[in-house]
């Protein structure tokens, strides 16, 4: 009796730890996002300015370079431009797309589709280079909110796990 009651508490704190690494990794997630987005719209900005290569072909190769979110945002948004326009599919695909992102990331990058594929290159450049700008200022943010809530969900569910287990011993 007494194994299956110590077994119990050693699950309680393992769980309760590990709800607090979760909590803790999605602010890690959130930047790692972030900085990954900044790093496509340069690519983005990039071949549109110098290979005149057409939106949905950019956006399916910077959905095929690695296995994470933000390539499933790119790959959504080319599958939801066969049906809509540029714009309109970016921002069902950030809508859709289940990211680390909060909501004020997404106002920004919505605001890329104001121009997206309606506009010449320079105005697509300038759009680009504003939507930069504004996720510095996030990624920066983000990494702030990082430094201060990471270690605490990390402490939070290691305290809550031994409170536990000291109750119920």
């Amino acid at each position: 009796m007494q194994m299956i009651k110590y077994g119990i508490l050693v699950l309680l704190f393992a769980s309760s730890s590990y709800i607090g690494r979760l909590i803790a990794k999605k602010y890690q997630a959130r930047v790692k996002e972030l900085k990954e987005i900044k790093a496509s719209l340069a690519i983005f900005s990039t071949k549109i300015k110098f290979t005149y290569e057409p939106i949905p072909q950019i956006f399916t190769e910077l959905g095929n370079r690695e296995k994470s979110n933000i390539s499933q945002l790119f790959q959504t948004t080319v599958q939801k431009m066969k049906e809509l326009p540029a714009g309109q599919a970016w921002i069902e695909a950030l809508e859709k797309v289940d990211t680390n992102l909060k909501e004020e990331d997404k106002e920004v990058l919505t605001s890329l589709s104001n121009l997206l594929g309606k506009v010449d290159l320079e105005g697509q450049l300038s759009e680009i280079e504003l939507v930069d700008h504004f996720l510095d200022k996030q990624i920066e943010i983000a990494q702030e909110e990082r430094k201060k809530n990471e270690k605490m969900y990390q402490t939070l569910g290691i305290t809550v796990g031994l409170a536990m287990v000291i109750i119920f011993l």
